[in-house]
């Protein structure tokens, strides 16, 4: 795969991307988190570049949101799934969905969700997935007891770069591997020139060490499995609770991580961790062994009168002899028994190994006071127990990495497993808590220039959109208060309706569901049946009169839509009382225009405004009209009924106050004309006021009917 082919993708990202262990499959799986840990590269440009490969591959040209206010709500429907992923990495390879107007890519998503709608967000598993995070390379490994040598130049250069944790010496003759074998462990010899040498000391003759860096560093591999034990104990839990089949042996991994230590180090063998405490306890136990002795002695002296006669006095004098003859001559017995229990007490602290007999030779028969071990036996012994030690942790080592080494790839899979599960179930959460299914997408494969789907029958069903029982999840109330919209569009349509009756939210619920269903998600409604279109171009509510640049510039992103490049694509048009950008008069024809030119190409469109009556007035065509009807006012609060009628012009709800007005002006005249007929048998004044207001009532009456009218 040539990187710099993938579009957005130049020579500078290139090099960057190269640094990753597999570039080539992280682009093309569009793997988000991996490409982001190039060099440089953001997690917003690593998914811009997954993305461009993905278009790449469905030779998709983009483009589907074209305004800003579709980019919006293709980052909220996206935003809505990622929410419930539960690792940062599973939201990341979410980001590789988007909405397309091909339809090989909106179907490979489409497949992906279907399948992951049937999983189910067990809770244990959602709780697993909380320590599930991608595997690292360790980066910080050193091993200073091993060494390689060679002797050639270029093999030196090799070496230094594929086993970084060792030291590369350059040597010449068995001389000089004798001489790195007293400083080193081991040494392992890289070139078969150095077969048949004998050297003392541990040297290896290794030509394949490089090929197989494992077989002289296991470090590596136990550090990578070390490190990132947490996280794949966590996807082993995952595999377990979701009931997954696993790449590898779950209890081979997990009994294989367990003898590793936070560090790398090897747990869990009693023999390496009994050289172990011999080396580091060694001093101590050599100290206590001489206060054995020392106290063993002390014991014997206070016990026994010794007595020395004037001439023997005087003869040890005169040789120089001090408390040492003294000791041989009078305490021998004493003496031997105080070195033979130092003797078994250094011998029982560092019972492990073949050092017993070097062990007893750190107290010789030589009687002193106090006691003292010989120092050189002393270090031999220490060396003895170090070089124990180490053979041995190199023996466990090489042999748990013998185990780790088959599950190094099925490890990597092992998370990345987890990670998608998180994804797939991210879809079923989002899916399940807004009440999602997956809609009909009706016609062809559009940008990408191939056949429709023998079961795309668009003709027989719909060209623009039909939402059944749509709800928005977008709106600031709780999902389950939100009133289920039924909405269908063929060809362009006015929306009317009364003020905070619904329009605009209508008109997200469209443009949400249009955009998940060309995403390959399902869609928050019962039903939804959706033309496949290329793009969507949502124009939300402009805040002011515009000036007369901006106003220009709206007119000609919608001469685009008939005259441009969109001319040849499929288009979905929302707008949002366009008649904001200018005078009423004005906007009411120029908006009469645009849905004209649209009707003529056989777009799609929903407009929302409150010019509807004078946009019907001003179009030289027959227009769909549709209506969010107030159903009346209660208590000062409107009812709506929020799915659009078909062919209805909502009343708006001036007029529902206007005639909310008169049939409360003809219930006052009414009633005021009862009065009067009731006061007529009283007194002339009771009349006249009677009179009075039935005048005032009627006059009311009148003047409300008045406006009513002017609304027919």
């Amino acid at each position: 795969m040539d990187l710099e082919a993938v579009p957005g993708v130049g020579a500078k990202t290139a090099e960057a991307l190269r640094s990753l262990e597999n570039p080539e499959a992280a682009v093309r799986e569009g793997d988000v988190a991996t490409i982001a840990r190039a060099p440089g590269v953001s997690r917003g440009r690593a998914a811009r570049i997954a993305r461009g490969a993905i278009r790449d591959r469905h030779d998709d040209p983009g483009g589907f949101a074209a305004t800003s206010r579709a980019r919006e709500l293709a980052d909220d429907a996206l935003s809505l799934v990622q929410e419930r992923a539960v690792t940062d990495d599973a939201a990341a390879r979410l980001e590789t969905i988007y909405p397309s107007g091909v339809r090989s890519r909106i179907d490979e998503v489409r497949t992906f969700a279907e399948g992951a709608m049937e999983r189910e967000p067990d809770p244990a598993v959602l709780e697993a997935l909380a320590g599930v995070e991608p595997l690292r390379e360790p980066r910080d490994v050193r091993v200073r007891d091993r060494c390689l040598a060679t002797a050639d130049a270029e093999t030196y250069a090799a070496a230094g770069e594929a086993v970084p944790e060792l030291s590369v010496e350059l040597v010449d003759d068995a001389a000089g591997l004798a001489e790195l074998a007293r400083g080193y462990s081991t040494v392992y010899a890289l070139d078969e020139s150095f077969a048949g040498l004998d050297v003392a000391g541990d040297v290896r003759v290794e030509p394949d060490a490089l090929e197989e860096p494992v077989s002289v560093v296991p470090e590596r591999l136990l550090a990578f499995f070390a490190r990132n034990r947490d996280r794949l104990l966590a996807a082993s839990a995952v595999h377990r609770a979701a009931d997954l089949d696993p790449p590898c042996d779950l209890e081979t991994l997990e009994d294989a991580l367990a003898q590793l230590d936070e560090d790398g180090s090897v747990v869990g063998d009693e023999e390496l961790e009994r050289l172990a405490t011999a080396v580091d306890d060694l001093d101590a136990a050599v100290s206590m062994a001489e206060s054995v002795a020392d106290d063993h002695l002390t014991e014997a002296i206070r016990e026994r009168d010794v007595t020395i006669e004037g001439t023997d006095l005087l003869s040890l004098v005169e040789r120089g002899a001090g408390v040492d003859s003294l000791l041989s001559r009078e305490l021998s017995d004493e003496y031997a028994a105080a070195i033979e229990a130092a003797r078994d007490h250094l011998v029982d602290a560092v019972a492990v190994g073949d050092v017993e007999a070097l062990a007893r030779r750190a107290f010789d028969d030589e009687p002193t006071y106090p006691v003292e071990a010989d120092g050189d036996v002393v270090s031999r012994l220490r060396e003895e127990l170090t070089a124990a030690r180490d053979r041995r942790a190199a023996r466990r080592k090489a042999a748990v990495a013998g185990t780790l080494a088959d599950l190094r790839e099925p490890a990597t899979d092992l998370v990345e497993a987890a990670i998608e599960l998180d994804a797939e179930l991210a879809v079923a959460r989002f899916a399940a808590d807004f009440d999602c299914r997956m809609p009909e997408i009706v016609g062809g494969a559009g940008a990408d220039g191939g056949e429709a789907n023998a079961d795309d029958d668009a003709a027989d069903r719909v060209s623009g959109f039909a939402i059944e029982g749509g709800r928005s999840p977008l709106l600031d109330v709780p999902f389950e208060e939100v009133e289920p919209v039924d909405y269908r569009v063929d060809g362009v349509a006015l929306l009317s309706g009364v003020n905070s009756g619904g329009k605009t939210s209508t008109l997200d619920l469209v443009g949400l569901v249009v955009t998940l269903a060309h995403m390959g998600l399902p869609v928050p409604a019962e039903r939804a049946e959706i033309a496949r279109i290329d793009e969507l171009h949502y124009h939300a509510k402009s805040q002011g009169t515009l000036d007369a640049g901006a106003f220009e510039a709206t007119l000609r992103e919608f001469g685009d839509l008939v005259t441009g490049v969109s001319a040849d694509r499929e288009v979905l048009v929302l707008v949002d009382e366009l008649e904001s950008i200018t005078e009423p008069g004005a906007s009411a024809n120029i908006m009469a225009g645009i849905l004209e030119a649209l009707d003529e190409r056989g777009a799609t469109a929903v407009f929302v405004s409150h010019l509807a009556r004078d946009i019907l007035d001003a179009a030289a065509v027959d227009l769909a009209v549709d209506g969010i009807q107030a159903e009346g006012l209660v208590e000062g609060e409107l009812v709506v009924d929020r799915s659009p009628i078909k062919g209805t012009l909502a009343r708006s709800t001036p007029e529902l106050i206007v005639e909310k007005l008169a049939g409360e002006a003809d219930e006052g005249a009414d009633g005021e004309a009862e009065n009067a007929d009731d006061d007529g048998d009283g007194s002339e004044a009771g009349a006249a006021d009677s009179a009075t207001a039935a005048a005032a009532a009627a006059d009311a009456r009148s003047f409300y009917r008045g406006l009513l009218q002017k609304f027919e």
